[in-house]
């Protein structure tokens, strides 16, 4: 039976996509990754995804003249991959409700703050400017509310009082690497899935902070 086909879309550096590649080789992702698709040709991620031999390709939103048409284009480089499931490391664009539909129940994200606190952008400012003690991260299904779909795995860290939003931001991207394959994992084991819009890990459902 073949591997689980995953499919990466990046805009950037990659390091996700890194800890990704590198469970795969491990044997710690049962599943392969079988394209990475970036919206900047200059994104580091390509290169990495080159080196480990993963076919990559390169859709410019700059290139079309509305959201919707780009993510049609979108949606077309990936099925070319036939993939089991879609994976968001890094990639900087809003989806569009097609495109999510598209993908329902088989895309995944990780969002650098303990969702619900922080949708969007400047996430670790903002946890220290709320004077929190912890701060984290979350893989969660992508639903059309933007950072809304529902979350499998957390991770936190402490703030101290020394920390900087680049300081936290480094404690952040280590526990990443770590939930980020682990959660992938689960779905290409057939141990997650998204039913009726809540996340189920071995058919049970998960809390609001997704598994323990």
């Amino acid at each position: 039976m073949a591997s689980p086909s995953i499919v990466v879309l990046i805009s950037g550096g990659g390091t996700n996509l890194q800890a990704i590649i590198d469970a795969c080789k491990l044997g710690d992702v049962q599943g392969q990754i079988t394209g990475v698709i970036s919206n900047k040709a200059d994104a580091f991620g390509l290169t990495r995804a080159q080196n480990a031999n993963i076919p990559t390709a390169t859709l410019n939103h700059k290139d079309f003249d509305s959201r919707e048409n780009y993510d049609q284009a979108l949606i077309k480089v990936i099925d070319q991959f036939k993939p089991d499931l879609v994976v968001l490391a890094g990639f900087m664009r809003i989806l569009t409700p097609n495109f999510v539909q598209h993908y329902q129940n088989k895309m995944l994200n990780i969002h650098p703050s303990l969702l619900p606190k922080y949708q969007g952008l400047n996430t670790h400012q903002r946890a220290i400017d709320a004077n929190d003690k912890e701060h984290g991260v979350s893989v969660h299904f992508v639903t059309e509310e933007l950072d809304g779909g529902p979350v499998v795995l957390q991770a936190k860290v402490d703030i101290l009082a020394q920390d900087t939003a680049d300081s936290l931001a480094q404690k952040v991207h280590k526990q990443e690497y770590i939930i980020y394959p682990k959660v992938i994992n689960w779905f290409c084991q057939g141990r997650l899935t998204m039913v009726n819009g809540i996340a189920q890990l071995d058919n049970q459902p998960l809390s609001e902070q997704g598994h323990i």
